[in-house]
């Protein structure tokens, strides 16, 4: 079994995609780990409409080839098309993080994803759940990683979320390190 982390986002009808996708996440690979949920504004989209961001962790036996493909169903099922232009709004994004100390391309699929170390809605959050865990490359904890980022013109903001009748996230409050089901 490894580690597997993934980023979640939405930005159309956002508190309900992302209850949506962890519930499919419980329901297939059982305990989660969930971030703080960010708002977060647009990068590189022109539709200016903000964005909910997190990471979530969970223990699988899947292949990336697996994970990636039942990710991408599950976009699909909530109205992604392949077709759909890179900078589009979404109901549901859902983007391989890490599979264990995978490093390099693995089923056609580059892992760690690249945008961990350079977008601030993937690594604020893994750096807050995952803050002693090494990226699997350089080998940095992800806390070190988000202590030496540079925000520049990203902004976003941790936001009150619940989930299955309990709050996940709280603005003013760091996120329970503990698995939830």
């Amino acid at each position: 079994m490894s580690l597997v982390t993934v980023s979640l986002g939405s930005n159309i009808e956002p508190t309900r995609h992302i209850r949506l996708c962890l519930d499919a996440l419980a329901d297939t690979f059982g305990s989660l780990a969930i971030s703080r949920v960010f708002e977060s504004e647009p990068v590189g989209f022109n539709d200016q409409r903000n964005f909910y961001n997190l990471v979530v962790a969970f223990h699988s036996d899947w292949t990336p080839g697996e994970l990636q493909a039942w990710a991408k169903q599950l976009e699909i099922a909530y109205g992604r098309t392949p077709d759909m232009a890179k900078y589009s709004p979404r109901a549901l994004d859902i983007d391989l993080l890490t599979v264990g100390e995978a490093c390099g391309t693995v089923d056609g699929i580059e892992l760690p994803r690249a945008e961990i170390t350079f977008n601030a809605f993937v690594l604020q959050p893994l750096a807050e759940l995952l803050p002693e865990t090494r990226h699997p490359c350089c080998h940095t904890p992800y806390a070190t990683l988000w202590a030496a980022f540079s925000l520049g013109s990203q902004r976003l903001w941790a936001i009150d979320f619940d989930w299955r009748g309990r709050w996940i996230s709280q603005a003013d409050s760091l996120p329970q390190q503990a698995m939830a089901r």
